[in-house]
């Protein structure tokens, strides 16, 4: 008989975990696995924004797939863009642009997701995400070009739009996204004689009334005032109404001159979940609390991309939240609900209490909320960088980053662009191949023959 074949589809949190565990139960000889990625790495998407910033290098949260005495797992380079669930084949793009036929046993859907847009003019041109290794990259090279062009620049109007900068998204991503780079442009500028700091700007909106909710009001106050403090403006009720080259418009009217709007509004479920024509809930597919697909044998979906419910709040309708705490317990029990299928044992719903949030906000400055515990200033920020240190998977990824980590508190930054900004801009269109994604119709037309094996 055949080795059963187990697909992975993802390597964030929830695919690696997943991978990891199987490596680590399975015999080599009981089952085939292989992951569909496009980089063979594990990012640790947390500490982007001090990617971003220039805290901590690129490679430092990119943590290698291949160092585990265990590996044994096949990795297909490339993105998954289709899924045919009756003929159980997974179509693959490839990093070379190759279409190809993946056929599997049990599939385990861990896409993440996507930055979410809307139908703003101008906004998947000119602006920014921050949900990649390169776009991290990327903001901070284009950050400090934008200081070294008006530093050169004799036009007071090109120097008051390079030296303003927009972030929209009052979550994590964005509060600790315009948190990190003000404080590198605050620290820059006094390399910069010629500029005024006081002409450097930074905004901060979000359409919801409150920053990051989820922490409760005393904290979620206290991050606005450490911000405000440093001079970030805050306009909450906001949002975006045009984007332009070297201008954006809010929806209040106002508008702001710049040459940098970073978008983290948000994320939606990789597009690769609308392929497979599946009931979804809120873009999510919609799976039990064994992280099954109701109806389909051997189809697992966890993470960002399915709407697991969220059995510790008892009470129907909950789902569990897009955090790396959940996609982490998500990964290591969907694959021992995966071994349990293939033995033809009964598999187990999920069940995982919030932990609780951190929030780093640089230098000194955080604020967090572990089991419960509202902690600010020093000790929130001991146990945020706690938390991120700790959950990194490998022993060489913890001493790159408790290595920058220092380097960075005692050497300061050396605002050094790294050639990552290429001419040519790239903007958020660019660097998430949304576009990439075939519709069910091309999927089942494309498994029966009926489509080019290449485009």
């Amino acid at each position: 008989m055949t080795r059963p074949r187990i697909l992975v589809v993802g390597a964030g949190f929830a695919g690696v975990e997943c991978v990891r565990r199987l490596e680590r139960k399975l015999p080599p000889g009981e089952a085939d696995i292989t992951l569909v990625t496009p980089f063979a790495y594990q990012l640790y998407l947390p500490l982007l924004p001090q990617v971003a910033s220039g805290v901590l290098t690129p490679q430092s949260i990119a943590v290698s797939l291949r160092r585990s005495s265990r590996y044994r797992t096949r990795i297909i380079p490339g993105g998954a863009i289709g899924v045919d669930l009756r003929s159980k084949v997974c179509v693959i793009r490839t990093i070379t642009d190759r279409i190809v036929n993946e056929p599997y046993d049990h599939i385990v859907l861990a896409p993440g997701s996507v930055t979410r847009t809307f139908d703003i003019p101008g906004l998947t041109d000119h602006a920014f995400g921050m949900k990649t290794l390169a776009e991290a990259a990327y903001v901070r090279d284009h950050v400090i070009s934008q200081l070294d062009l008006a530093d050169a620049s004799q036009d007071p109007a090109e120097r008051a739009s390079r030296l303003q900068f927009v972030v929209v998204g009052g979550g994590y991503a964005g509060t600790e996204t315009a948190a990190c780079l003000q404080r590198l442009t605050h620290a820059a500028v006094k390399r910069y004689p010629r500029l005024d700091p006081s002409l450097i700007k930074w905004h901060l909106i979000d359409v919801a009334p409150k920053l990051m909710p989820e922490l409760g009001d005393k904290l979620g106050r206290s991050a606005q005032e450490i911000l405000r403090r440093r001079g970030i403006e805050i306009s909450l009720g906001v949002s975006i109404a045009k984007a332009g080259e070297e201008e954006v418009t809010f929806t209040d009217g106002r508008v702001v001159p710049t040459r940098t709007l970073i978008w983290t509004a948000g994320v939606v479920a990789s597009p690769l979940i609308a392929t497979l024509g599946a009931e979804t809930v809120r873009g999510r597919l919609a799976v039990n609390a064994e992280m099954n697909l109701p109806g389909s044998d051997g189809v697992f979906a966890l993470g960002d991309a399915a709407a697991v419910p969220d059995e510790a709040k008892g009470r129907d309708g909950a789902i569990c939240p897009p955090t790396a705490q959940h996609a982490m317990r998500q990964g290591r029990h969907v694959a021992d609900n995966v071994i349990a299928s293939l033995k033809g044992q009964h598999m187990q719903p999920y069940v995982h209490k919030d932990l609780g949030l951190v929030v780093d906000l640089g230098g000194h400055d955080a604020v967090s909320k572990p089991l419960g515990i509202e902690l600010r200033g020093v000790p929130a920020q001991a146990v945020a960088r706690g938390y991120h240190w700790s959950a990194l998977r490998t022993g060489v990824a913890k001493a790159r980053v408790m290595t920058n980590w220092l380097l960075n508190a005692a050497a300061g930054d050396d605002f050094v662009r790294t050639g990552f900004q290429a001419r040519k801009p790239a903007k958020l269109k660019d660097f998430e191949y949304t576009d990439s994604y075939m519709t069910p119709e091309q999927v089942r037309a494309h498994v029966e023959g009926a489509l080019p094996s290449k485009k």
